[in-house]
């Protein structure tokens, strides 16, 4: 084989692997952009590898994303956007291939806006040795070679990820019907400024957080199902200055972003923001408000291939 043709072999051979790879780096990083980057990252290590003495390319590649994300983790504007309190994963609609495998609730679990959040409490090696296990299924004694650990290390890691993981999430997975209901209910309430009916539908420990559309430093925050249902009553009500910041009068979409419940709302073919709904026991326990454009760039782009449906509300 010439070495055209050998390139062209070992180009089609990564490209084979660039989706697990980019659902791997996703998990790690929680955000799309980021984690494209690693990928490709990884392509030109691939390239200038001696490919010939790499004797299992899946393993390889796998080894070089994770590190390439932990660098990532590791760096110092890594550590200063994710300490500032104004981080929260980017959104991806279900059904887009970066989500990864879903055949396990780990692995769904795993991808879930809670879980990516919960994650930035683990540190980076604590973060891919749970990916690793949790969503890839890998044994730790390959876990060990991918981060230059002991099998031992790697087990570690693993009962502290889960321990922090399990002690702070909210429940189990969720009916489907169920949850388009309660986010059906909450979005009429907060709608119609029935304050007693959203408190109603909040456990009492409710937590809410926005980005504020990108327009605040940090994430805005709060508690209390009472100050929940205010700041929802008083976010849900439209008016003429939300369109002009939205750009228009939007339609409001249900959906499924990273496995939970969702609405979307929708200008023409473009995603002005999108709401997403933790429920526990029957209720809602966690509210996201992601409004900053740069965190809706890939959700936009897959609701555009998605095809339209019946919104929840046709002008909101």
């Amino acid at each position: 084989m010439d070495s055209t043709a050998t390139d062209r072999f070992d180009t089609s051979r990564f490209e084979a692997d660039r989706a697990r790879l980019t659902s791997l780096a996703y998990r790690l990083l929680g955000s799309a952009a980021d984690a494209e980057d690693a990928v490709q990252d990884a392509f030109l290590h691939w390239q200038a590898a001696d490919r010939q003495r790499i004797r299992v390319p899946e393993a390889w590649l796998t080894k070089v994303v994770t590190n390439l994300c932990l660098d990532r983790l590791r760096s110092a504007q890594a550590r200063r956007e994710r300490t500032a309190g104004a981080w929260l994963p980017e959104p991806l609609l279900d059904g887009d291939p970066m989500l990864g495998p879903a055949d396990t609730f780990e692995q769904r679990e795993s991808v879930s806006l809670a879980v990516l959040t919960l994650m930035e409490r683990l540190t980076p090696v604590e973060r891919a040795v749970y990916v690793l296990r949790e969503a890839f299924s890998y044994g730790h004694a390959e876990i060990a070679e991918i981060l230059d650990v002991t099998e031992s290390a790697s087990q570690q890691h693993l009962h502290r990820a889960r321990r922090r993981v399990t002690a702070a999430r909210s429940g189990g997975e969720v009916d489907p019907a169920a949850a388009r209901r309660i986010v059906e209910e909450f979005l009429a309430a907060a709608s119609s400024g029935r304050t007693e009916r959203l408190v109603a539908l909040l456990t009492d420990n409710v937590i809410a957080i926005s980005d504020g559309a990108g327009l605040t430093e940090k994430l805005l925050r709060y508690e209390t199902p009472q100050r929940v249902a205010a700041v929802a009553r008083a976010g849900f009500k439209p008016t003429p200055a939300k369109r002009r910041l939205a750009g228009g009068t939007p339609a409001v979409h249900y959906a499924l972003v990273n496995g939970a419940p969702a609405v979307l709302f929708v200008v023409g073919d473009q995603i002005t923001g999108t709401v997403t709904f933790d429920i526990a026991d029957g209720k809602i326990a966690t509210v996201r408000g992601i409004a900053a454009p740069a965190r809706l760039t890939r959700l936009t782009e897959a609701w555009r291939q998605h095809g339209p449906d019946t919104p929840l509300v046709a002008q909101w």
